[in-house]
């Protein structure tokens, strides 16, 4: 908002500056974990192992990320003015994606997953070049192997987190809500009304859902009560039994 050329680019960062100095003024900011750190250090591999609890427990997560993907691939076209979900293409992402996820657990880690918060850095930076994120990425992964950076980065105190996510997941919140004006969402459809109150209360509200010793809550049972209610809205319109057309000829 403040800034011009390249300043306007990096608002992030000197945000997350002026928070962590301001921290360290009030003594929010723990330097144990920096000493003990080793210069360059190697992420711990293992072999997947095979449990079926675990694969069942998985499973709901996955079909949350690849909504979550597909949301993504949404708001980001809107943002960059771009359809990503015909060039180059729904089906080549959510690939990329699963074989990620495929990948990851072969070597016993969790499954990968878009961020939400690069796409309201994109959002407010305007920066939409493949290089660049893809730079940032590979630049990310070469941090990693650095201790001393990785325990720097541990530093950074929650608060300074937690007041940039505000700006991030606003911007995507933002973003989403632009969609639904840009598409003529009709609110006035008591469907629509009732699909979107009952996802943000079931998403927002911090209920869950035991099955056995799997516990879905937040994202996750949003999600899955999103796509059920929308699979018993087509299962309705294909009986004729819901009330829009009714709604239209009056």
């Amino acid at each position: 908002v403040l800034f011009r050329k390249f300043l306007s680019v990096i608002p992030i960062l000197i945000a997350i500056a002026c928070g962590y100095v301001a921290a360290c003024c009030f003594g929010l900011v723990d330097f144990t974990a920096m000493p003990e750190a080793s210069v360059f250090s190697l992420p711990h591999f293992q072999l997947a192992k095979f449990d079926i609890p675990a694969i069942l427990t998985m499973i709901p997560v996955l079909l949350v990320i690849t909504n979550e993907h597909i949301g993504h691939q949404i708001v980001t076209s809107e943002i960059v003015g771009r359809n990503l979900l015909k060039d180059p293409g729904l089906h080549r992402s959510l690939l990329g994606d699963n074989f990620s996820t495929a990948i990851s657990g072969l070597i016993g880690s969790v499954p990968t997953t878009t961020y939400g918060e690069n796409i309201g850095v994109m959002a407010i930076t305007k920066v939409y070049s493949v290089w660049v994120i893809g730079g940032a990425a590979a630049l990310s992964i070469l941090c990693s192997f650095i201790g001393k950076f990785s325990a720097f980065i541990s530093t950074i105190p929650g608060p300074v987190i937690g007041g940039i996510s505000f700006l991030l997941y606003g911007m995507i919140g933002a973003s989403g809500l632009r969609i639904l004006v840009d598409k003529k969402v009709d609110f006035g459809k008591a469907r629509n009304q009732a699909l979107t109150a009952i996802v943000f209360v079931t998403g927002l509200s911090g209920i869950s859902l035991n099955i056995g010793d799997v516990q879905l809550k937040g994202m996750v049972l949003a999600c899955i009560v999103g796509m059920a209610m929308g699979i018993l809205f087509y299962i309705f319109d294909r009986l004729h039994l819901t009330n829009d057309q009714d709604e239209e000829c009056e």
